[in-house]
Parts: C-alpha cells; sequence; structure tokens
C-alpha cells in the first residue's frame, strides 16, 4: 500500500443496522485491521426528516456488539454542513458548479418530452453556463439548486476490487444535484466531501452504488482530491433467489443478539456471504483480520441461509466456556422477565445440555425446565405414562426422597427401580423426562435430575 489504509461504514440512522450494512461494515473492518489501517464510523443524517436518535443508538449498539471497534468517529454529516457550504461555494466561484432554477413542473415536462421521443429522462442543462452561451432570465421565488458541471466528454474508469475494470462514459451522467433548495447538500456531495477529508483509502460498500461512483470521483476531481479505491460487494439474496427481506431474515443485527446468536458465529457467517479463503468455513476473529487482505471477494451475491447460520452459531456454542454460556442464558432470561444469575449450577447445566443447541434462546428454553412451570403435552402423558410405568414411576419417587442427590446415586436407582419392576430403560427414562421435563427426550436424565432440587423432582412425580 502506497497510502495508510482508511476505511469507513456510513449507515443512514433513518432504520436499523441491517444485515447488509453489517457485511459491508465487517469488510471495511477486516480490511482495515489487516492492513494496520484505520476504520471509521460515520452517521449520514442529512435526511432530517427520516433520520431518528434511536436509529443512530441502534447503529452504535449494533457495533458494538459484533465488536467493531472504529478508530474514529462517530461523525455526523450535519455537524459538518458549514464544511459542505464551504466546498460549494468555492466551486460557485471556480466554475464547477452552478445555480439552476428549473421548477419541479419543468423537469417534470423536461422528461416526459424526452421519454416521448424516446430518450433517457436526463436534465438537459438548460442553466449550465457555457462560453457564449444566454442563460434564462432567472425567475422570481424560485428557489435555485446547485448542481455539478460534469464533464461532456471523456469516461470515468476505475479498477473496482471487487468486479475489475469499469468504464462509465460521461455522456450517461447529467449535471447532479448537490445542494437542495433548503440549502441542504445531497447525499452524493457530503460523501465526496465526507472521504476527502477523512482520506478514506479504500471504499468497500454494496453494487447498489456503482451508478453513485462516477459522479463522485468526478466531483473529487473537480476537487483536486486523491481518489480512494472502491469494491463493489453484491447484495446477499433470500433463499428464493429474491432479494432479502424480513421474512428471509433482513431485520436488526441486535435482534440477532435477542435471539441468541453469538457475534463470534454471526461475523463468521456474514464474512463467508461474499467472500473466501479456500475452503474455510469456521474461523475466529483474530483469523479473518490475517486472512482479509481485500482479495477474495465474490462477484456473484450469496444467498443467506439461516441453517448455515445456525451450524455456525452451534460450533460456536459448543466451543465456549460455560460461564460465558451462563451469562448468556440470564440475558435470554432476563428478556422473558426472570431475573437469574451465573452460578455453579447455572454453569453445569449448560454444560449438560449446549451439545443440543443452536442458538442461546433455546439453551434456555431447555433449561426452563429448571425454572419455570412446565406442561407435558397430553399426547406425551398418554404415550408414556402408561398403566404398565406408574407403579415403577411411583416407587421411583419413594427411592428419591431419602438417597444422596447426585447423579450416580440418582442412576442406581433408577436402575433398582427397573429390576423390581421388570422394566426397561426405555420404558421409564421417557416417562419420567415428561413428568419431570415436560418433554420426552433430553440428554442422559440422570445428569439432568441432579439438577433439579430434589423437592421439585418429588413434586412432578406426585401424580404419577
Amino acid at each position: 500500500m502506497t497510502r495508510r489504509v482508511r476505511t469507513r461504514i456510513a449507515p443512514s440512522p433513518t432504520g436499523f443496522l441491517h444485515l447488509g450494512t453489517a457485511r459491508t461494515a465487517l469488510f471495511s473492518w477486516a480490511f482495515a485491521r489487516h492492513h494496520g489501517g484505520d476504520f471509521i464510523l460515520r452517521i449520514e443524517d442529512t435526511d432530517v426528516a427520516r433520520s431518528t436518535q434511536e436509529a443512530v443508538d441502534q447503529i452504535i449498539a449494533a457495533m458494538q456488539w459484533l465488536e467493531l471497534d472504529y478508530d474514529e468517529g462517530p461523525f455526523y454529516q450535519m455537524k459538518r454542513l458549514d464544511r459542505y457550504r464551504e466546498v460549494i461555494a468555492k466551486m460557485l466561484v471556480e466554475g464547477s458548479a452552478y445555480h439552476c432554477y428549473c421548477t419541479p413542473e419543468e423537469l417534470d415536462a423536461m422528461r416526459e418530452a424526452q421519454r416521448a421521443r424516446g430518450e433517457k429522462p436526463r436534465y438537459d442543462g438548460r442553466w449550465r453556463p457555457e462560453p457564449g452561451k444566454q442563460l434564462p432570465e432567472v425567475p422570481q421565488g424560485v428557489p435555485a439548486v446547485i448542481r455539478f458541471r460534469n464533464p461532456v466528454d471523456g469516461e470515468v474508469t476505475w479498477n473496482d476490487m471487487v468486479k475489475g475494470p469499469i468504464t462509465i462514459s460521461n455522456r450517461e451522467l447529467d449535471d447532479l444535484i448537490i445542494s437542495r433548495p433548503d440549502g441542504t447538500p445531497t447525499y452524493n456531495f457530503c460523501v465526496v466531501v465526507d472521504d476527502w477529508d477523512m482520506q478514506i483509502s479504500h471504499v468497500i460498500r454494496g453494487d447498489d452504488h456503482v451508478n453513485n461512483t462516477p459522479r463522485q470521483i468526478n466531483i473529487l476531481r473537480a476537487l483536486g482530491a486523491e481518489l480512494p479505491e472502491y469494491g463493489h460487494v453484491p447484495m446477499i439474496l433470500g433463499p428464493d433467489g429474491d432479494k432479502l427481506s424480513k421474512r428471509h431474515g433482513a431485520v436488526s443485527v441486535m435482534q440477532y443478539e435477542e435471539g441468541g446468536y453469538l457475534p463470534e458465529a454471526m461475523l463468521n457467517y456474514l464474512a463467508r456471504l461474499g467472500w473466501s479463503h479456500g475452503d474455510d468455513e469456521l474461523f475466529g476473529r483474530d483469523q479473518l483480520v490475517a486472512w482479509f487482505d481485500g482479495h477474495h471477494l465474490a462477484r456473484s451475491p450469496a444467498q443467506w441461509d439461516a441453517a448455515k447460520l445456525n451450524w455456525v452459531n452451534a460450533h460456536v456454542i459448543k466451543g465456549m466456556p460455560d460461564e460465558a454460556l451462563a451469562s448468556g442464558v440470564v440475558r435470554q432470561f432476563a428478556l422473558r422477565g426472570v431475573s437469574l444469575s451465573v452460578d455453579e449450577r447455572l454453569k453445569r447445566m449448560c454444560a449438560v445440555f449446549k451439545d443440543r443447541c443452536a442458538t442461546l434462546a433455546e439453551l434456555a428454553d431447555w433449561l426452563g425446565m429448571y425454572f419455570l412451570d412446565i406442561k407435558p403435552r397430553d399426547e406425551d402423558l398418554a404415550a408414556h405414562v402408561t398403566a404398565t410405568v406408574r407403579p415403577a414411576l411411583q416407587s421411583l419417587r419413594d427411592r428419591l426422597a431419602d438417597i444422596d442427590w447426585d447423579k450416580g446415586t440418582i442412576a442406581a436407582a433408577m436402575k433398582e427401580t427397573l429390576s423390581t419392576h421388570g422394566l426397561k430403560m426405555p420404558q421409564l427414562a421417557p416417562a419420567l423426562r415428561v413428568l419431570v421435563c415436560g418433554r420426552a427426550q433430553t440428554p442422559s436424565i440422570d445428569a439432568v435430575l441432579e439438577l433439579f432440587p430434589r423437592e421439585l423432582v418429588l413434586l412432578r412425580l406426585q401424580g404419577a
């Protein structure tokens, strides 16, 4: 790298941080970290009518949860209005920008006439100054916009980090509005000034921005600014090949935290949506940074696969310390209005059940049998708590009432009960699980029972 790597993520606070933006943030963060550079958070809040503080707070919370630490920011565009106006004033003096007094009605009529002639609708440059050109008389009471004087000849070419060389003819671009009638600068202009002032070296973003890039490059050139390198990553599609929607998973990143997903798993999975390192599927944060050099970014859209995310999350859960899992379970129960604390018993519960769970929410579902009332399903009671088994359950309850309460002694009491009543474990164990745990399948029943208070087990077996 001939210049210091500086990347950015610039979400708009008109809604939550969604998965596509989170992936872009991850790629930008990992690229900066790989090259020992800087990662910057910028809030693009010039859409005043739709921007909210709640959305800003949620964006920052999501970045913190994903542990995408930024070196500078957050910067807010609405606090930089004086800087944008300063640059526009300079452009007006230099002739790279000009006032346009077209009314909305004139613009609509212009486009309709162009469509009628089979032309691409675009601004026709009627207020664009040219040598020897007579401009219209300035109308009274019509507020002006300010447009960028885009080159009319030549091409814009850049070597995209993802897509390779891209060339757009300047004849395809009309003169972009860079300041609205109320004086508020527009998105494409603010982005350019921000990237210039913040010395952004690499812009990694979604490929829905490809059409913005030649316009932004032309403005940067007009300002005499050094150009960043651009990389446009394809969008994330739903399982059916359509644009990712809420029914597929296009929800707030923080809803995944509430759903019991872990940031390590989310980063691992998001990284593989549009990037690869050979056949490696599972890796940690440090390994991602070591590998993410900006190469091997996919050109084709990635498809969201909830089952794959669950598989990755389950892998992370299995490898987590029990104390960390217990803390996550406490958070899950808090979301359900139940207050718990991390103790040795809760950690042991996590150790017993974690291999069966894809999310912390599922782990909390399992552990609910210890902390909440249970209601066995009628069909499970009918199938397993039969007349044949009931006497053995009553006998087992009597044995459990005065034994040492540990896994080995509980297992021995069950074996004695089976021998006394001439039953097999597949007859007794499911019935015991249904009555005590509320479900017919659990991990080893002696390990599960050991974690219950004896009194609760006896109470649930009372009606056997």
